[in-house]
């Protein structure tokens, strides 16, 4: 953009005879347009033009995220707070549900061994530990 406006310039003083650029040759004058096509062709080249375009869009895209948690009343600087404090929430949470299931888990395990030690218990039946197994070799 600067070629441009230099070139426009000296054109204008150029054809309005004033200054040390009313003397100088045309191919002078029309310099900065020539160097303006070089650099753009250059910058579209290098893929600067793209870089800069993609960046614009990244910079519009964060204003239009910004202006819409406003408009839900979010203040965007305090979000990410936000979010810290809500990952800081959902893993006590985590914690204290590990610790409920644990406890719950050694009430059931409780339970289940007062059923297995009870009376009704078929494997420690008074049966079984009266009868005797067979002297070997012995008479029956």
């Amino acid at each position: 953009m600067l070629f441009i406006v230099v070139g426009v310039l000296l054109v204008l003083l150029k054809l309005l005879d004033f200054g040390a650029p009313a003397a100088w040759p045309w191919w002078a004058i029309l310099s900065p347009f020539i160097l303006a096509a070089l650099w753009w062709w250059w910058s579209d080249a290098s893929g600067r033009t793209k870089r800069l375009e993609m960046e614009k869009m990244d910079d519009r895209k964060e204003e239009r995220r910004r202006k819409n948690l406003a408009a839900l009343g979010i203040d965007y600087r305090a979000h990410s707070k936000q979010k810290k404090q809500a990952e800081k929430f959902k893993a006590m949470r985590k914690k204290e549900v590990a610790e409920v299931e644990g406890k719950r888990e050694a009430q059931r395990q409780k339970f289940k061994d007062s059923i297995l030690h009870s009376r009704l218990d078929s494997s420690q039946s008074t049966f079984e530990n009266t009868q005797q197994p067979p002297a070997e070799g012995g008479k029956s």
